[in-house]
């Protein structure tokens, strides 16, 4: 019986983040042996059938990440072009929940999403226009630029890479999912201090 709902990460075979997974999905692809290979800590031990002649009992050993086979030429090129879908709860995290105007930290449901250029003065709803804002500061700011309002952006908003957008999408990463996913982001990721600063919200 499974009570911790923990999510696998899986990768391609050259280790490139994919996606996460269920223990569901993740126990398909090694009975369609689909695993290449495995590391990260063990997280399930599914039991199976009994052989009726050997009288043994299956098992499977899940690990924390997993990477499976596939053509990576394919997936490369995807990588490279791919823009991740904008949501505030990304934002949010890809902000450390840090209104970037007062810059404290806030739990989500008192969190905004602000265009730093409004959409009144010709702004997108695009990652490299977006940050998060307590409420009260953009409530402030309303529909004027920074400077217009006298406020200081703290930061420069930025489109996650794909390795960063998966972290950004993780329930409850696991520690050695967060190490391997940490060496996939750029150097000058901002995520790297703002892992840190992470709180449950």
């Amino acid at each position: 019986m499974i009570h911790t709902p923990h999510q696998i990460l899986r990768t391609d075979i050259s280790g490139m983040p994919l996606e996460w997974i269920g223990y569901e999905d993740a126990a398909k692809l090694y009975c369609l042996d689909q695993v290449a290979y495995d590391c990260g800590s063990s997280l399930y031990e599914i039991r199976g059938g009994v052989n009726a002649k050997s009288g043994t009992q299956s098992v499977i050993d899940i690990n924390s990440i997993i990477a499976t086979h596939g053509n990576n030429h394919k997936l490369v090129k995807a990588r490279e072009l791919y823009v991740p879908p904008l949501n505030n709860s990304a934002l949010f995290k890809r902000d450390a929940f840090i209104c970037l105007y007062c810059g404290k930290q806030f739990y989500a449901k008192f969190l905004s999403r602000d265009h730093v250029t409004p959409l009144s003065h010709g702004g997108l709803d695009i990652w490299n226009n977006v940050i998060t804002a307590c409420k009260r500061c953009n409530n402030h700011k309303a529909g004027r630029t920074p400077e217009q309002s006298g406020m200081e952006l703290l930061a420069v908003p930025f489109v996650p890479t794909h390795a960063e957008y998966i972290y950004l999408q993780g329930k409850r990463v696991l520690a050695d999912q967060m190490e391997f996913l940490l060496s996939h982001f750029p150097r000058s990721s901002p995520l790297h201090e703002r892992v840190s600063l992470l709180v449950e919200n």
